[in-house]
């Protein structure tokens, strides 16, 4: 199946960048191109885009509002946001994960590592980010929520079993499927099925909501460097 892609950012240049190494992938293509976060939801619904490519600063309805409204749409409950941003360090991006975003990646990143984000935003195995996921949103959420816990995701913990909170808490560091199961000396297929329960029980839409509420539940404690 080819994964469709669309591409939200006020630069123009940058868009086209985009598009020429999306399009030159034979299981990729660019079905849209929107230049504010308003033209971006209506976009995601008109063309069925499976993933979006989200800027966070732009005029008008900006990113994080434009992914908040794709994640809270039933009807689009297939999509997968993937912020683009010029700092990883930034605020954004955990306010961003809140809102519903997949995930997030640095604009400089390498071409292979944009490519490889969308695979796997579109088969939902992982949380973004290769360069920076493990510490920055905990050192985020550290700054936003060192008066406490949430107090409500913390009672739904108590849905999860033991194995599945162990699961989560791999999940939470960043780790993969596969890292997962040599960790805790069980199949793939096994941590998949974990990771599929925690997500149903927790209310999740993918992985990286589930890191976002392993730290604000207090499962696992932000490590500030």
């Amino acid at each position: 199946m080819t994964i469709r892609v669309l591409l939200a950012d006020d630069q123009a240049l940058l868009r086209s960048a985009f598009r020429v190494l999306v399009d030159s992938e034979p299981d990729m293509e660019v079905v849209g191109e929107a230049s504010d976060g308003a033209e971006a939801v209506r976009l995601t619904r008109q063309e069925r885009a499976d993933v979006v490519l989200m800027d966070i600063r732009m005029p008008g309805t900006d990113g994080l509002a434009a992914t908040r409204m794709i994640s809270e749409d039933p009807s689009l409950a297939h999509v997968r946001v993937v912020i683009l941003t010029t700092f990883e360090v930034d605020d954004y991006v955990v306010q961003s994960l809140r809102a519903g975003a997949s995930g997030f990646l640095g604009k400089g990143s390498e071409p292979e590592e944009l490519l490889s984000a969308i695979r796997v935003a579109a088969g939902g195995e992982a949380l973004l980010s290769p360069a920076a996921t493990k510490g920055l949103i905990a050192r985020f959420l550290a700054q936003g929520d060192a008066d406490g816990n949430d107090p409500v995701r913390s009672e739904r913990l108590a849905a999860l079993t033991v194995r599945e909170r162990e699961v989560l808490v791999q999940v939470a560091g960043g780790h993969s499927n596969d890292e997962i199961a040599e960790r805790l000396e069980v199949s793939p297929l096994t941590v998949k099925t974990h990771v599929n329960r925690a997500m149903a029980k927790l209310g999740a839409r993918d992985r990286a909501q589930l890191v976002v509420i392993a730290y604000e539940s207090g499962l696992v404690r932000p490590r500030v460097e």
